[in-house]
């Protein structure tokens, strides 16, 4: 029984060590997800880009007070795919 408590400890120690580099990681993509709105990229284009869905990317750009974007089909910056 020992062996099973010692590899649930070990676990737990590198699930914690590794959590605050993860909030760090997500801190930085929204801080670049952010920039990339400020810079006119599309909130769709945000989303392809990010791990983050389309509803996440708008309600980070309102909380940072970036207006929507007009309605109407979107301009899309050259060399930019499609999914």
């Amino acid at each position: 029984m020992a062996d099973i408590r010692e590899e649930l400890a070990d676990k737990t120690r590198r699930y914690r060590d590794t959590e605050s580099a993860h909030e760090a990681a997500r801190q930085a993509v929204i801080a670049a997800a952010l920039a990339a709105l400020r810079d006119g990229v599309t909130p769709n284009e945000v989303e392809e880009l990010s791990p983050f869905t389309a509803a996440y990317v708008r309600r980070l750009a309102r909380a940072e007070g970036i207006p929507p974007a007009p309605p109407g089909p979107k301009p899309r910056k050259v060399g930019s795919e499609s999914r």
